[in-house]
């Protein structure tokens, strides 16, 4: 604790303690209303200070706890006073949204000063909990079993818990000295307050709380959970006649299992097998034009829970790239059959989980560890011709596997550790030589904080090897991330490879705690052969970044404000060969004002930007310099009604670009248990150039690009309703329209030219000419003559999920699941909010009906 007391002797903070007591007889009955005579063995702390908005004020209301154990729980009192017990907000939602007033109690039973533990319930009876690593990294993805219950009374309102000890992680010994916070949010002042103060310009958490002392002779429990589930579903669907496969009504039915043990006092094995994720929420629509494949956030509770721990970004920024990106776990099938005439197929959306498990934690020693290993099933389209049926792999049968290890020192100023991660497909089709057969990638990582870890250096090295059929490495050089194959490009395509190997690293240093400032920079390279793509994410290889900023924070209200961010970006970008590809500055602010209300504005400014992915492979082009300004505005998000706005415009030099987007987003709450929220968005891009297609004329490729008017409408629609803490009800939709408009067709003659108009020639109206009847276009130049057709299409989509969730005793949940789906496609590229709106409704929609049902069994 010597960080802590340096901090806490210059701010004049003394370190607490909380010492607890035995219970001897009778443990209290959850009920909210601490009036058992064990309560009486221990006293009630108070004495907290405000952390905000005014730091180390007094806090409007005062606040007290106890804490009492036994052999398999530890119990926390909380008493919370109001002088106006009628202003207490007690709103209902769902787990982890912590609205409404609030209070939590969290440990550190490890007493590594780096990993807590935390339990939170609302006025209304929500519970919250989170666990805390590497001192500030919050997850509330964690989900343990405990019990808690409110009562509101003319002195306040207080809650009353019970948290398994097998809930918490601690070392077997005699007498435990862990760490401590209590915590109260009081909502109607948005006023934060803590038992053992923190500062508001400390970089750590966990390594700052104080004590809990008094916890003797508990020792460490092995819990084993079992979650069997059965479900049932029924999908409704289009009817189409010829297609057997379509016959409009599917019936289906899974079971499963889930399940937690306690391996050893400091490590958990999570497993799952024959998983369903049917409950889960659909991905929002998204059309893609890039070369680039959607990222897609991980909704999944198996993959969800405790994944910080296999988070291994390669650098530190905003960036995605990750060597491990959980959704390639149950993917979409990598092929789809070539169908002749009067074939139909019936195609898995996703590939089988047969089996996963997760074994994870931290030792006394400060090794934080965690394995996962994943199998998914050889996936099979089966095919249909004129009644004659046979199958076809689309999917091998695919091992994942992923190891993260780190280590502690200098009390969790210093960490090491690593990753690995395997991917192995078992292919024994040859259609499917495409893919990689083995993947394998490695990473290491070191930080270090000093001066009470106001400070830090952090330094990553990645390698990545994969092997296959000299296709699948055709496929890996030709990919977006790399496009060997462009004309400009030093790195040119080998079609005898049968392994591909790269590398990356990156460098960070900076500032992160103590004062108003903090500041850093990092640099990353990616070689050009870098391929961590069949376990984890990246976008682009071949690069070379760097980037600093700086931010300066008012933590405490003067005069109107009453919080202040101001922040500097810059960045700049070159590829190995030492090429520059971009650079770029961006300020910003964010101002929230003493009423609550909220507002933020910044200003982009990006260099000439050589651009390597617009052509899909061909040359890459240069785009002139942009300019986007951008400003945001809310209310205050305490009331019953909140409003936020947020608008950019993109401009690109001598109008080459001009991209507009606004978002509106509108929360309703009529009542405590009732939370309606309509979220709008609209987007309208106009692109001079943008690639239409790559067209082989006389063993010449011509890139055809056009200017693109392109219109994204959507609009968010959420109702959330609570009936109690563990019934509810959640309703989200989504309507999507997209229309590309194409026109002022060009072709490349001179990618790269800094003259940024001189890389095209603009074919003249005598050069190309529509036919409506084949809706192509038809291109004579000079010798050259060729066609292509019309570029233009519109989407419109719906989807949406009604789910019905009933947790009927803590970790067994029953759901009731309504899905639907609409979609539709044509090519006019005419955006029409009325013939959109109607088409959209004459789609014919498919919809899924789910019951799943899961009950939990401890031993």
């Amino acid at each position: 604790m010597s960080n802590y007391l340096i901090i806490a002797q210059s701010k004049s903070i003394s370190q607490r303690v909380y010492n607890t007591s035995k219970i001897v007889n009778s443990a209290p009955i959850i009920d909210g209303k601490v009036d058992e005579d064990c309560w009486q063995a221990v006293a009630w702390s108070g004495g907290f200070t405000q952390r905000e908005p005014y730091e180390y004020a007094a806090p409007t209301q005062k606040s007290e706890f106890k804490i009492l154990y036994d052999d398999n729980n530890l119990y926390v009192a909380i008493r919370a006073f109001d002088d106006n017990p009628s202003k207490i907000e007690k709103r209902l939602s769902r787990r982890d949204s912590f609205e409404g007033d609030w209070v939590a109690v969290s440990l550190d039973s490890y007493d590594d000063n780096l990993t807590g533990f935390g339990f939170a319930v609302s006025a209304a009876g929500v519970k919250g909990d989170v666990i805390i690593t590497n001192d500030n990294k919050f997850d509330d993805t964690w989900n343990p079993v405990w019990y808690v219950k409110v009562s509101v009374d003319d002195l306040g309102w207080m809650a009353e818990m019970k948290i398994p000890l097998s809930q918490l992680r601690f070392a077997k010994k005699q007498n435990h000295d862990w760490g401590l916070e209590v915590m109260r949010q009081l909502f109607r002042k948005d006023e934060f307050s803590v038992w053992q103060m923190v500062p508001l310009d400390a970089s750590g958490w966990v390594s700052m709380w104080g004590r809990l002392q008094g916890v003797d002779n508990i020792s460490p429990k092995k819990e084993v959970e079992l979650i069997p589930y059965v479900m049932g579903s029924l999908e409704k669907g289009e009817k189409i006649e010829g297609n057997p496969f379509a016959t409009g009504t599917t019936w289906g039915y899974n079971v499963g299992l889930d399940g937690k043990i306690a391996v050893t006092n400091d490590l958990t094995l999570n497993f799952t097998i024959n998983p369903d994720f049917g409950q889960v929420e659909a991905d929002p629509s998204n059309v893609n034009l890039s070369g680039f494949e959607s990222y897609f956030a991980e909704k999944r509770p198996f993959f969800i829970e405790g994944s910080n721990i296999f988070n291994f970004p390669l650098t530190s920024g905003h960036s995605r790239d990750n060597l491990f990106y959980s959704r390639r776990i149950g993917r979409r099938p990598h092929y789809y059959p070539e169908l002749d005439n009067n074939e139909y197929v019936k195609m898995p959306q996703f590939t089988r989980i047969l089996g996963a498990f997760k074994l994870s934690g931290k030792t006394r020693n400060g090794w934080s560890i965690g394995v996962m290993e994943s199998i998914t099933n050889k996936t099979i389209g089966l095919i249909d011709s004129l009644g004659v049926r046979h199958n076809e792999v689309v999917e091998p049968l695919t091992n994942f596997f992923n190891t993260r290890i780190q280590k502690d020192f200098n009390d969790g100023n210093t960490s090491v550790g690593g990753m690995v991660t395997a991917t192995n497909r078992f292919i024994n089709d040859s259609t499917l030589n495409f893919l990689p057969r083995a993947a394998y990638t490695a990473g290491l990582d070191f930080t270090n904080y000093w001066l009470d870890r106001s400070y830090y250096i952090k330094a990553k090295a990645v390698a990545s090897s994969v092997s296959g059929d000299s296709l699948s490495i055709i496929e890996l050089q030709e990919a977006p991330q790399r496009y060997y194959q462009r004309p400009d490009n030093e790195m040119n395509v080998d079609s005898s490879l049968t392994t591909f190997s790269g590398f990356s690293g990156s460098f960070e240093a900076g500032k992160s705690g103590g004062g108003n400032w903090r500041y850093g920079i990092r640099t990353t390279w990616l070689s050009p052969s870098i391929a961590i793509n069949d376990m984890g994410y990246l976008r682009t290889a071949d690069a070379i970044n760097q980037s600093g900023w700086g931010e300066y924070i008012i933590f405490t209200p003067i005069s109107i404000f009453r919080k202040v961010n101001f922040r500097i970006v810059e960045w700049t970008g070159w590829d190995n060969s030492g090429r520059f590809l971009n650079s770029g500055l961006r300020l910003s602010t964010d101002i929230q004002f003493v009423n609550y209300w909220g507002t933020g504005f910044g200003l982009r400014r990006e260099g000439t930007d050589v651009d390597r992915s617009e052509l899909h492979g061909g040359p890459a082009l240069i785009y002139y310099p942009n300019l986007e300004p951008w400003l945001s505005f809310h209310t205050n998000s305490r009331k019953k009604l909140v409003f936020s706005v947020s608008g950019s415009v993109d401009m690109g030099k001598y109008n080459t670009k001009l991209h507009q987007n606004i978002d509106f987003s509108l929360s309703y709450r009529p009542t405590n248990a009732i939370q309606i929220s309509i979220t709008p968005a609209l987007t309208v891009d106009y692109d001079r150039y943008k690639h239409v297609e790559a067209i082989d004329d006389n063993d010449v490729t011509e890139y055809i690009v056009g200017s693109l008017i392109r219109h994204e409408a959507s609009m968010d629609i959420r109702i959330n309703f609570s009936i109690t803490p563990d019934l509810s009800i959640q309703y989200w939709g989504q309507p999507f329209l997209f229309t590309a408009d194409y026109g002022n067709f060009a072709k490349v003659v001179d990618a790269g030219n800094f003259s940024v108009f001189d890389q095209y020639y603009n074919y003249s109206g005598d050069e190309i000419s529509y036919d409506k009847p084949t809706d192509s276009y038809s291109v004579v130049d000079g010798q050259d003559s060729f066609t292509f057709d019309n570029p233009n299409f519109s989407v419109y989509e719906y989807r949406s999920n009604f789910v019905l969730r009933w947790e009927y005793i803590p970790g067994s949940t029953f759901y009731a699941v309504w899905s639907q789906g609409r979609e539709g496609y044509d090519e006019s590229g005419i955006f029409d909010i009325n013939d959109n709106v109607n088409s959209l409704v004459n789609v014919v929609s498919s919809n899924i009906f789910l019951l799943k049902f899961s009950y939990r069994i401890s031993m």
